[in-house]
């Protein structure tokens, strides 16, 4: 059996960002499938001279907790995912320069998600000044070891799987893992 896209018989749009398609499946069945229209994300792993990773913690309300993550954000339309990576790294957490590079991209759920998150990995950051959050942001920020960082990842501090993903594409980068 060759495997193809679904047909798509009626889309409805409820909410802003939420799409409903009423599709047919290649043996006739029809469903209903919910997609998320996001825009696209990027994430840094920021790393400064002392080889320490810049996390932050925020409230997530979906997870009805304060947990650990790296900075990032929403790519603006027109922005590159490059330009948006900067721009968030300074102003979540007040931390720039230095190079950086994508590590890689990922689907945050391709079951049910348009859109994609670009990974980066800056090196040599420094603080260069104040956050400068969003009225609804309250972050935190924490120079943290590498190893450190990665002993969160193992023992599940880390949540977002979409920053595990990142780290993950940094320590490729950075020849952690072989």
């Amino acid at each position: 059996m060759s495997l193809r896209p679904w047909k798509i018989l009626e889309t409805t749009r409820p909410r802003k960002n939420l799409r409903v398609d009423t599709c047919e499946l290649p043996n006739g069945r029809l469903i209903e499938k919910m997609v998320l229209e996001f825009s696209t994300w990027a994430t840094i792993v920021a790393l400064t001279k002392k080889q320490e990773i810049i996390l932050i913690r925020q409230y997530r309300h979906g997870a009805g907790k304060v947990i650990w993550e790296l900075p990032g954000g929403v790519v603006d339309p027109g922005e590159s995912p490059l330009n948006a990576a900067t721009r968030e790294l300074l102003e979540e957490t007040g931390y720039s320069g230095g190079t950086m590079v994508e590590t890689g991209a990922v689907s945050p759920n391709p079951d049910n998600h348009i859109n994609m998150l670009h990974t980066f990995l800056a090196q040599d950051v420094v603080k260069f000044g104040a956050q400068q959050l969003d009225a609804n942001e309250e972050i935190d920020v924490f120079p943290t070891p590498i190893d450190e960082v990665i002993r969160m990842a193992k023992n599940r501090d880390l949540l977002q799987s979409m920053h595990v993903s990142a780290l993950f594409f940094a320590l490729v980068h950075l020849d952690r893992i072989k």
